[in-house]
């Protein structure tokens, strides 16, 4: 451990109070005109804030750069193959003898190299190294298509997962038509992103939700005049490709409650609120706190889609395991990139431990034993919407938003748990 550095010190006979600076090859030492340490210590103060600072400047670093394949100019390059080159800042235009747009890419990429290595190396040009992808697409200067992203990212105000799989969604996008402009795609460019989806074996409803984010911000940048077409807009071909799943029956219900134990604390409530509300996994992990009505407690989920977004009462069942009043996640956002999918996956697992092994009952089964839940007793389908959220956009949407929080909770207590 280096020891601490004196920066102040006497010189034999003086009695004023002198600062040294030591930086290689160089040594300084000044005269602070004072007998008093502490007025000494106030006047060196700035002088050792430069030196500390002018230190740090001069270590090795590792630095971010955009390396040009053209260097940008106003004029028409010859490229090695016989093509033209008009290279900006940001983008490479090739035009072929008869000056006819050919095809559009990057100018370049973002490259890392360690600076400051002449003083410890004697190195005196900087050296390069390779870059992340993630770091790649954080360096890459902005286009124009990317501000139609990151106005829908500012506009949704839509952070952690959700806007990390949007980012790579759109990246994905733009190695896949190489760089072509939005404005000049057309709804077989944005089919490439349907057929590598299919070739990972995604199904249709998870690549719909992938592109979702894409087809919503070109959408918002055709509100405002900036793009005239969508080319992710019904691109994702409606098929029977979805897992029909099965509620858990009483049976079901009884094994879950007899090994709750088994999960830990947290993972034992979320069980609870997911059987006893009919919440999505994601939104369970959207709770951050609560309101109340007419002394009735709620909480606000279903913030992914206007369709979705609702009020949920507290149920009885629940409440005894809650805390006395939410004023935070319920849930811990931090452990994992996609919180919803760790909890699904675990939970399947402790359900297969329990022995509910058919494959068609998941967590999400217990969503839809609360819908069926809701229908046995007689619960109208507009109280039964406002309760659960409309899977789909449709004109009864809205219909449900206006019920009173007291009214859906004398209702979604009759899922119990």
């Amino acid at each position: 451990m280096r020891g601490k550095t004196d920066y102040l010190f006497q010189r034999p006979g003086s009695s004023n109070w002198w600062i040294k600076l030591q930086s290689p090859g160089k040594r300084i030492e000044k005269s602070l005109r004072t007998r008093d340490k502490k007025e000494a210590e106030i006047k060196a103060s700035p002088l050792i804030n430069q030196h500390k600072t002018a230190l740090l400047d001069a270590r090795p670093r590792i630095e971010t750069v955009w390396r040009y394949e053209y260097q940008p100019s106003p004029d028409m390059q010859h490229a090695p193959n016989g093509e033209r080159v008009l290279a900006s800042a940001t983008e490479l235009k090739f035009y072929g003898p008869d000056g006819k747009l050919l095809r559009t890419a990057a100018n370049g990429g973002p490259a890392s190299q360690i600076a400051n290595l002449e003083r410890r190396l004697g190195i005196s040009f900087p050296v390069p190294i390779e870059l992340t992808d993630e770091a790649k697409a954080r360096a890459r200067p902005k286009t124009d298509d990317d501000q139609v992203l990151e106005t829908y990212i500012k506009h949704r105000k839509i952070t952690g997962y959700i806007e990390r799989e949007a980012r790579q969604v759109w990246e994905l996008f733009k190695t896949l038509v190489e760089g072509k402009r939005l404005k000049d795609c057309n709804r077989d460019d944005g089919r490439l992103l349907v057929t590598h989806f299919q070739g990972k074996g995604l199904k249709s409803a998870t690549i719909e939700k992938k592109i979702a984010w894409l087809n919503a911000a070109v959408n918002l940048a055709m509100s405002e005049g900036h793009l005239k077409f969508n080319p992710f807009a019904s691109i994702v071909p409606r098929v029977r490709d979805k897992t029909r799943r099965l509620p858990l029956d009483d049976a079901d219900m009884k094994a879950i409650r007899n090994n709750l134990k088994r999960l830990g604390k947290a993972d034992q409530l979320l069980v609870r609120v997911l059987a006893s509300t009919g919440m999505r996994l994601s939104e369970a992990f959207e709770i951050d706190g609560e309101e109340k009505e007419r002394g009735v407690r709620y909480v606000i989920v279903g913030k992914k889609t206007d369709q979705s977004l609702r009020r949920v009462p507290l149920p009885a069942a629940v409440l005894p395991y809650l805390p006395k009043s939410i004023k935070g996640p319920l849930f811990d956002l931090t452990k994992h990139r996609d919180p919803s999918d760790a909890a699904s996956k675990h939970l399947n697992r402790f359900l297969d431990d329990i022995g509910i092994t058919d494959p068609r009952k998941v967590a999400h089964s217990l969503r839809h034993r609360a819908q069926d839940r809701l229908r046995a007793a007689g619960c109208p389908e507009d109280v039964r919407w406002a309760i659960l959220g409309h899977e789909e956009e449709t004109v009864a949407a809205g219909y449900g938003e206006g019920f009173p929080v007291p009214l859906l909770r004398k209702w979604i207590d009759k899922i119990g748990f």
